[in-house]
């Protein structure tokens, strides 16, 4: 019997009770419909928000902090949420573009000028728009450029350190692996290069901006960046890797908690859920032509568009999110996933329907992938009808 079957013959009215109740509760809780299937794939916690109208409806978390601990999940605690966070550099970036510190058509020769007479010539071509939206020809592996491995090495950096170097060596030393424009290369390593360009060109840290700029007026006073957990504490959800036989180890926190800060543009945010709701709604906001109730407009409707719309014809790839078809979501929904492969996130925005839903996990791989996406589909099914 698969989840949704075993939610449904325990609780047959459970799911859309929720979803009622969430139209006169802002605490409403979904950990009734969250736990079956935490249970069902093992999952050391799954946590998830629903948003409709702009508000947060509905939150839930269940399950642990670390696999074999009794420290439980709150509504409260912190997810990575991994590639999620490449669609928040893109409206930093954004903020700057209208600010005029960017330009859309921005190449690294300007971004960079330091290194415009070492640089690559076909780098010379490139846009802050194409590397947003994975056309700019960055590497999707670093580990082939042999980056990687001395990414590592210099791990105990600052992260703006580990950048300079990241975006030195790509820049000087390797050509675009794909001609501009061209086609649709998933990379963390042209989002590493927008956050550098960011931080460079206004002499403070990407993560400094990001809190200033984003977080603080959203109101997402729980998000950081890299493990949630404190080193030697159970404070927060650990990662868990995917081990055989269906388990996932607990990864303590530390260095190898996380990807190097280097490429932190395109994945080491972390939040709570009520912080990823927020984010979620103001996009949404945005999407509808509205403002968000929670923040001032921080975009202008155009610009959001921009972020909100693929570049080319051939890819649904936008600037930093999926702008794909549904049925249910009444026609275009944005969406995004992350991992850093201890954790796993998704969001899902249905403008036309008003609606968003966020869910994670503290584990990675493909189990944790399925059911988060599990999780997500039901309470997408039941929201939107």
């Amino acid at each position: 019997m698969d989840v949704q079957s075993q939610i449904r013959r325990a609780c047959p009215v459970l799911v859309l009770s929720v979803m009622a109740a969430c139209a006169l509760s802002a605490s409403a809780s979904l950990d009734a419909v969250l736990e079956p299937i935490r249970q069902a794939n093992d999952l050391p916690a799954l946590a998830a928000a629903v948003v409709k109208g702009g508000q947060t409806v509905a939150v839930g978390a269940v399950g642990v902090r670390k696999a074999g601990s009794p420290q439980r999940v709150t509504a409260d605690d912190k997810w990575h949420i991994g590639s999620c966070t490449k669609s928040m550099t893109a409206a930093l970036a954004a903020m700057l573009v209208e600010d005029g510190t960017l330009r859309w058509d921005m190449t690294p020769a300007e971004m960079f000028a330091d290194l415009e007479s070492q640089m690559q010539p076909e780098w010379r071509e490139v846009t802050l728009e194409q590397l947003l939206a994975h056309r700019g020809g960055a590497p999707p592996d670093l580990d082939e450029q042999g980056l990687w491995d001395r990414l590592w090495q210099r791990a105990d950096r600052l992260p703006r350190e580990q950048r300079e170097y990241l975006t030195r060596e790509l820049l000087t030393m390797h050509e675009p692996v794909a001609p501009p424009g061209v086609k649709t290369i998933y990379s963390n390593a042209g989002y590493a290069l927008v956050g550098h360009a960011i931080e460079s060109l206004l002499d403070r840290p990407w993560e400094d901006l990001l809190r200033q700029r984003l977080f603080a007026p959203l109101g997402m006073t729980g998000a950081g960046f890299g493990a949630p957990a404190s080193v030697g504490e159970v404070d927060q959800p650990w990662g868990h890797k995917a081990g055989e036989g269906g388990t996932f180890e607990p990864v303590a926190p530390g260095l190898h908690a996380d990807n190097p800060a280097a490429i932190g543009p395109g994945g080491t945010v972390h939040c709570r859920l009520d912080d990823l709701a927020k984010y979620a709604a103001w996009h949404l906001a945005g999407a509808r032509g509205e403002r968000a109730r929670h923040a001032s407009p921080l975009l202008h409707p155009e610009t959001f568009e921009r972020l909100h719309t693929p570049l080319a014809a051939d890819s649904e790839y936008a600037l930093g999110w999926v702008a794909t078809e549904r049925p249910w979501g009444g026609g275009t929904v944005l969406t995004h996933a992350g991992s850093n492969t201890m954790f796993y996130a998704v969001i899902w925005i249905a403008p036309q329907k008003d609606f968003a839903v966020v869910v994670c996990t503290n584990a990675g791989g493909d189990a944790a992938e399925k059911a988060v996406d599990h999780a997500a589909a039901i309470l997408i099914r039941e929201g939107t009808e």
